[in-house]
């Protein structure tokens, strides 16, 4: 189709779909190709070319002083087709074409709209690219197209694959769909995108496809099926399919004969609109497809214009013409008289050329749904108002070499490349049209789901968009409430390779296997994750546990011997039983002060003795409770010093027995001197005070501390009295020992003096059980872990204890309260039963 113009814009659509390949060999005559099949979308977007162009002239705005032609050529879906009449434009060496008006010479064609297939415009724009020659696709949407290296003069007004996959990843993110299937043609159009689709898919969109098929050209039913086996087999729910519309129709059919249900498909813009697709018997298999359409727009005026075309009815079989007229005879099933030739279908009726357009219900005059045609309308006027800001250039103060500007009548294409670089306008619709420094528009893209209504309608709902912005970046909008999923639950599908890890577990990998198939691995003890899918369990900091659903640190549990537990109570309980029994037997010695056998052997340090053995008691309960300083500090040293006090009594009163025992000898009254009262108190006073400065050297020089010890429970802080110095403990413990061993001995030595009443023979057996039980307490103390170490420290102070106040003080006080007869000084003396 040809039209006269200062200046002609090229065009290259696909009026047919299919071809006859010419002969090419040497021996015969170069043939034309003959092509047939007619598509009348193709035709419907050369229209949209020409209306655009007229448009233009009519604007006095835009282009004022030029008229445009255009010349526009069939590549019948065929790459050589399609290449050489690019070539034929670019150069132009196209055949003459005859034009009502007189001219001279074929017009200089400055661009190209075209081509739609990605490889065409790949080929077409390696070449035209050395000459600079400016091509605008509608439809080529390859992101190879993008490399300004390999193809600088290329720009397209359709966003590139890169961001279509981009678009489908945040579609997968939105719904959770981390696990699918990929269907790609066996072009650049598909091989492109499965290589942003593995490039973008794990990092951004965090998913992993199950599969990738690639689907042939030509009729390979073994392949198809073997395709359509892998998608039934695997567990992956989402196929994406990149593919054409010629090759989604070859695989319905085996997806219908397998009866492949319960899929949920996602369609690339290339078959997204499809109506061979969009048919009852395919509905129950590809309903609720979600797709990625081409910005839809309006182009105020178009069906008006598409309404004027009328046939040729003197047959002159101009290009132009003769494609009209196959139009003519497919919209309305019609032939002419004779038929047109390449037209294959004979029979029907004779076309009269008078039928009304309007009348018929087609897709060409469907203009609710301008897609390619859009991108067709935005691509010219592209190409216009770069010629239009290169007019307006003026000289001197161009942009080019010596500030000059182009001219119409020395144009180079190059020159128009620089103004389309810089190109922005707005379309009567509302879109912005400007170009990247790659040639692309800035990207937009709908977003359709084919609906099955409950009446049996087929319906293609716009049910979102994506775009991008220059300030918001990349933004998905979706209205999912209008959303047809067909299944069902009506709601959308699970496409995972494994569920998600909950809280508490974190993600191991399988071998072998996708990032998206795991095991969920509950985390380890003293650790957690508080997210869904963790990659790695955190440790809880010190003072905290994880908790039993391992989601979350929970603080430790405190553990100490504690007074509300049963041990701590009945060391508690027995702490002060001692001490009560203590105080019984204080107030017993005390009320009978002044018979011979609490006066007998120094009543003062009898009273002594059972103070000590009441502070022995009670520092018991020093061990019981939270660990603090302070009792920490005062723990060892009151037990230290209560025991020495008592131990010291014992001994003094061991000596006194000794002592008494050899003066009633001849000669040895001189001995009694040495222990009087006074003497006696001194004695212990200065055995307490060497223990006082062993404590208080401990206690300056490494103080005993409480102390959190994790390493008896992960799960629990045992608070505990660190000694601070072993030696110190060490010193405390045997300078006891030191005077409990002198006492045993002293009193074993008097255990066989002649008196009836003799005390020496209490305190060694009260010697061995006080040495027993502290020889018993030094392993057990120290392979006791945390609380049960304060217990036995607890329970050796009581046992020996009760020791003491049992061997020492319960037969006095059977004599006391149950022997009163007993209680006289010549029994003490052992001579009321004496032999004469």
């Amino acid at each position: 189709m040809h039209k006269a113009g200062n200046v002609v814009l090229g065009g290259l659509f696909q009026i047919h779909f299919f071809s006859t390949h010419p002969d090419l060999s040497f021996t015969s005559e170069p043939q034309q190709p003959t092509c047939h099949g007619f598509d009348v979308l193709g035709f419907k977007q050369a229209q949209t070319m020409a209306f655009a162009i007229d448009e233009i002239n009519r604007n006095s705005h835009l282009l004022p002083n030029v008229t445009l032609g255009y010349s526009v050529y069939d590549n019948c879906l065929q790459l050589g087709i399609g290449f050489r009449a690019a070539l034929s434009l670019a150069s132009g060496l196209e055949e003459k074409v005859t034009l009502h008006e007189t001219c001279v010479g074929t017009p200089p064609v400055l661009g190209i709209v075209g081509d739609s297939a990605s490889s065409h415009s790949i080929a077409i724009s390696t070449v035209l690219g050395l000459y600079r020659v400016p091509m605008v696709s509608y439809f080529s949407t390859c992101s190879c197209l993008s490399d300004r290296k390999k193809f600088p003069s290329f720009f397209r007004t359709i966003p590139s694959d890169a961001f279509q996959v981009r678009a489908m990843i945040q579609i997968l993110k939105h719904f959770g769909w981390t696990w699918a299937g990929l269907l790609i043609s066996d072009d650049d159009y598909g091989l492109h995108a499965a290589q942003s689709f593995l490039s973008d898919l794990g990092p951004s969109g965090g998913g992993c496809l199950a599969y990738t098929e690639i689907l042939s050209w030509g009729d390979n039913p073994a392949e198809l099926r073997r395709i359509v086996d892998v998608m039934k087999k695997s567990t992956a729910r989402v196929v994406i399919a990149f593919v054409h519309e010629s090759h989604m129709i070859d695989l319905m059919e085996e997806v219908v004969r397998q009866n492949v249900t319960g899929l949920q498909w996602m369609a690339s813009e290339a078959w997204t609109s499809a109506a061979v697709l969009q048919t009852p018997h395919l509905m129950s298999y590809l309903g609720g497809t979600l797709g990625i359409a081409i910005r839809r727009g309006e182009i105020p005026g178009l069906r008006e214009f598409l309404l004027q075309i009328r046939p040729d009815l003197h047959h002159n079989n101009s290009y132009g013409n003769d494609v009209v007229n196959q139009f003519w005879e497919y919209t309305f099933k019609c032939r002419f008289a004779p038929p047109p030739a390449g037209w294959m279908e004979a029979g029907g009726e004779l076309c009269t050329g008078h039928e009304v357009l309007g009348n018929v219900e087609t897709e060409f005059l469907d203009i609710l749904n301008l897609r390619p045609e859009y991108n067709v309308y935005k691509a010219v006027y592209a190409l216009a108002y770069a010629l239009d800001d290169m007019m307006q250039c003026e000289p001197g103060r161009g942009p080019f070499s010596g500030n000059s500007c182009g001219n119409l009548q020395r144009l180079e294409p190059w020159q128009l490349v620089y103004y389309l670089e810089k190109v922005n306008f707005t379309t009567p619709f509302g879109d912005q049209v400007s170009f990247d420094e790659n040639g692309d528009a800035l990207p937009i893209y709908d977003i359709l789901n084919w609906q099955w209504l409950p009446d049996g309608r087929i319906k293609v709902q716009t049910v979102g968009e994506v775009k991008k912005s220059a300030f918001k970046g990349e933004e998905l909008t979706l209205h999912e409430d209008k959303i047809f999923w067909n299944f069902e639950s009506k709601e959308p599908p699970r496409s995972v390779c494994s569920e998600s890890c909950p809280p508490g577990t974190r993600m191991a990998r399988k071998k072998g296997e996708p990032v998206c198939c795991f095991d969920c691995i509950p985390c380890s003890e003293g650790k957690i994750s508080n997210k869904t899918d963790s990659m790695e369990c955190t440790s809880c900091p010190e003072d905290f546990w994880s908790s039993p659903q391992r989601d979350h640190c929970v603080p430790k549990k405190i553990d100490f011997l504690s007074y509300h537990e049963p041990l701590g109570i009945c060391l508690t309980a027995t702490s002060l039983l001692g001490t009560f029994i203590c105080a019984v037997v204080l107030g017993i010695f005390i009320y009978h002060r002044k018979t011979p056998i609490v006066r007998a052997n120094n009543s003062e340090l009898s009273f002594q003795l059972l103070l000590s053995l009441k502070l022995c008691f009670l520092c018991s309960l020093l061990f019981i409770g939270h660990p603090r300083l302070w009792t920490c500090q005062l723990r060892h040293a009151a037990f230290g010093i209560s025991f020495v006090l008592c131990v010291s009594c014992i001994l003094v009163k061991t000596m006194v027995v000794l002592a008494v025992f050899k003066a009633s000898k001849p000669g040895g009254e001189a001995s009694l001197k040495w222990f009087g009262a006074v003497q006696q108190r001194g004695t212990v006073l200065v055995l307490t005070s060497v223990q006082a400065a062993i404590c208080t050297a401990w206690l300056v020089s490494s103080s005993p501390a409480p102390h959190k010890n994790t390493q008896y429970h992960n799960d629990k802080i045992v608070y505990e009295c660190v000694v601070g110095s072993t030696i110190g403990f060490a010193v405390l413990l045997g300078y006891i020992g030191f005077l409990a061993i002198l006492s045993f001995l002293l009193a074993f030595l008097a255990r066989n003096l002649p008196d009836n009443f003799n005390e020496a023979k209490l305190i060694p057996f009260s010697m061995l059980i006080f040495c027993a039980v502290w020889v018993a307490f030094v392993p057990a103390y120290i392979s006791a872990p945390g609380k049960y170490a304060d217990a036995v420290e607890a329970f050796a102070i009581l046992a020996s204890s009760f020791g003491l106040l049992v061997a020492l003080f319960g037969p006095k006080c059977y004599i006391i309260l149950l022997r009163p007869e007993r209680n006289t000084k010549k029994a003490i003396m052992g001579r009321g039963n004496t032999k004469s």
